[in-house]
């Protein structure tokens, strides 16, 4: 009997990877895969699966995880960069949906709470799915992918008021006590809500900071779970739902520097459970009730795709934009969303329609799910089609240009992972050039530092993919791996290149023959710090010789463009291998003329420096004024200082010249 669960788990992975394998040769979305996966699992399919609440106890620990991760994605920061798109696009997509929706509620004579709900359900897109079309079209950067995101993002937060207010909703058919209860939960979540965050502000960040000092990456995961499994208990006991409590667990360390660590550590988690979650909505359907009536399915799917469709380009053609952009984010966002799925289960809960219209929401739901990538395909030719009819100039064109809204994400920016000597010079020059840039350091003490300083630092490990995700790797323009760790350094340059082919991969390494090993994974350039070493001492070494700096420069960039290959071929520089290094005797010095000097005075010619001492004057600084190759005619003067090349003159000599002598260093 101990097994039971073992063996249910065993066959949902194992149908579900063969469902996903066939779903992939037909382009059908993960999504709807795992809900076929549980309509065929469940006790309305094959009933393979025994114990449906235990893979229910499964679901909601992924809507936890999802909530938690939606939590600590969002960013005031971020929001007001796409604050038009986002306010303006999300709200008017949402109201508009929520108003027809109630509309036609009313209409077919269903109470008002049913009604509103009802625009809620149909008012949610699928984030999986219109990302992942956004970025295989490489489509996230144009002004329908700017938009369709904003309004995804706005849709994804609406859901969680949404989700707090369902109570009150269900309520609406009952009694005078049940919407008071209503109003208590409403007040005693905004105020949860203001206590856990306010409350977050110091101690939280000082508990991840000193979790983070240990470099444990499994105390760091445990704390971060134990924050969001603790802050949605904490929720639950006081009769609010899991998933606020998750969303706020999110929240407080959204802003703080270990959110891209901890995004990283949890996500891989969310996608599993969330899995579960979709196969738990999928045992829900029941087959029989599809074949009894599909062409009300199809027809009622049909009714919504138009819907949406309408209102999300209705909502992009009020923002100004032009008709091709409406028709291609209507279509985008004509789907129903996942957050749809965890709205239907708590509107069930409270009263808010019966099984049969349920049974109805999730086949209608399914079918939008699978249909939604084919439309979103056609919806090029859709739009062509749709702009060359004869329609108003303004209305095809759009009375505004194009969003101007920055994406709340860095574009061409570099990262930068490891902040060292190499990376706050790195970091240096990329603001005093404009370039944008964000920096990865595992060191949290480092981390917070350079964030009071105003530093993009955060705290995160770049050999974890989704770390460098929420960097935004897919827009970078180069990766600077500069940290000391070898095997890490290698893990880093091998999942950026694969998962961005064109980003600019420069690594920090500490020897020539690692060399290769980091080309062969991916990186475009290695800079050792073997050769960087040797070649700044050959370059110093030259210049006590007086071999000339265009020369050794030249030298320099040879070795580097041919891979430093030259530095050990030493016969293949026929200017060094020629040159004849005869000045070993040869010294050029900088000296201050001292007030008592026999030199003060004298004419440049007078002083014997060359005849007596076998010294030539290159220059003669006197203040501010520099006097380069001087004349003969030349006084010299006190405090002068002379850059002279000559013979090793004897320190006794040269006192006795120079009256109070004073070495002056040199400058190149």
């Amino acid at each position: 009997m101990e097994f039971l669960l073992f063996k249910d788990l065993l066959t949902l992975l194992a149908l579900s990877i063969f469902i996903l394998l066939i779903g992939y040769r037909l382009r059908i979305p993960p999504v709807v895969g795992f809900i076929l996966t549980g309509v065929l699992s469940g006790p309305h399919g094959l009933g393979l699966v025994h114990d449906v609440d235990d893979v229910d106890n499964l679901a909601q620990i992924g809507i936890v995880l999802l909530l938690f991760g939606i939590g600590m994605e969002f960013s005031l920061k971020k929001l007001v960069q796409i604050k038009r798109l986002f306010l303006l696009g999300g709200s008017l997509q949402v109201g508009l949906t929520i108003l027809f929706s109630f509309i036609a509620g009313m209409g077919l004579g269903r109470p008002w709470g049913e009604s509103i709900f009802l625009g809620c359900l149909l008012s949610m897109s699928s984030t999986a799915i219109v990302l992942r079309i956004l970025e295989q079209k490489g489509e996230t950067a144009s002004p329908q992918g700017k938009l369709s995101i904003s309004i995804l993002i706005f849709q994804d937060l609406i859901a969680i008021p949404m989700i707090l207010t369902t109570p009150f909703l269900g309520s609406g058919q009952g009694t005078e006590s049940g919407n008071e209860s209503s109003l208590w939960l409403l007040v005693m979540g905004i105020g949860i809500m203001a206590i856990v965050f306010l409350s977050a502000q110091r101690l939280v960040p000082r508990l991840l900071f000193l979790v983070a000092r240990t470099r444990n990456k499994e105390l760091f995961l445990l704390s971060v779970l134990a924050l969001c499994f603790g802050v949605a208990w904490l929720t639950s006991s006081l009769g609010l739902s899991l998933t606020i409590g998750a969303f706020l667990a999110g929240l407080i360390i959204s802003e703080s520097e270990y959110s891209n660590e901890a995004i990283g550590h949890i996500f891989p988690f969310q996608a599993l459970f969330i899995s579960f979650f979709f196969i738990s909505v999928g045992m829900l359907l029941d087959l029989n009730f599809v074949f009894q009536q599909p062409f009300t399915i199809i027809g009622l799917a049909a009714v919504i795709l138009l819907l949406k469709t309408f209102t999300g380009g209705l909502a992009t053609v009020l923002l100004g934009m032009p008709m091709r952009t409406a028709v291609l984010v209507g279509i985008g966002l004509s789907q129903i969303g996942e957050f749809s799925f965890v709205l239907a289960k708590t509107g069930v809960n409270f009263g808010l329609g019966s099984d049969y219209y349920y049974q109805l929401f999730l086949a209608v739901a399914l079918f939008t799910l699978a249909v939604s990538p084919m439309f979103i395909n056609a919806s090029g030719w859709i739009a062509n089609f749709i702009s060359s009819l004869p329609l108003p100039v303004k209305l095809k064109d759009g009375y505004k240009t194009a969003p101007q809204e920055q994406a709340h994400a860095l574009t061409n920016h570099i990262i930068i992972i490891g902040f060292g000597i190499s990376g706050k010079n790195l970091a240096r020059s990329s603001k005093l050039s404009g370039i944008p840039y964000t920096i990865l350091e595992m060191n949290p003490d480092t981390v917070k530092e350079q964030r009071r300083d105003g530093e993009p630092i955060h705290f995160g490990d770049a050999t974890n993919i989704h770390v460098l995700e929420h960097s935004n790797l897919s827009e970078a323009k180069a990766i600077a791996v500069l940290i000391n760790d070898p095997l890490a350094a290698r893990r880093i340059v091998q999942v950026a290149r694969q998962a961005n082919p064109s980003v600019y991969i420069i690594v920090r390494a500490r020897y020539v023959q690692e060399m290769p090993l980091y080309i062969n994974l991916g990186a475009d350039e290695v800079i050792p710090d073997e050769f960087g070493t040797s070649i700044e001492i050959f370059s110093r070494v030259m210049k006590q010789y007086y071999v000339p700096q265009d020369e050794i420069e030249k030298f320099i960039n040879d070795i580097r463009s041919e891979g430093y290959e030259k530095l050990r071929e030493h016969n293949n520089s026929s200017n060094l291998s020629d040159m004849k290094l005869t000045l070993s005797g040869m010294e050029v010095h900088s000296f201050r003329i001292g007030t008592p000097s026999s030199l003060v005075g004298k004419k440049l010619n007078e002083s014997d420096l060359r005849k007596s001492f076998g010294m030539t004057v290159l220059l003669i600084r006197r203040e501010s004024e520099v006097i380069a190759n001087p004349s003969p005619e030349t006084i010299l003067m006190a405090n002068d200082i002379v850059v002279v090349v000559g013979n090793k003159t004897p320190t006794i000599e040269l006192k006795e010249l120079f009256g109070k002598m004073e070495f002056v260093p040199a400058t190149s």
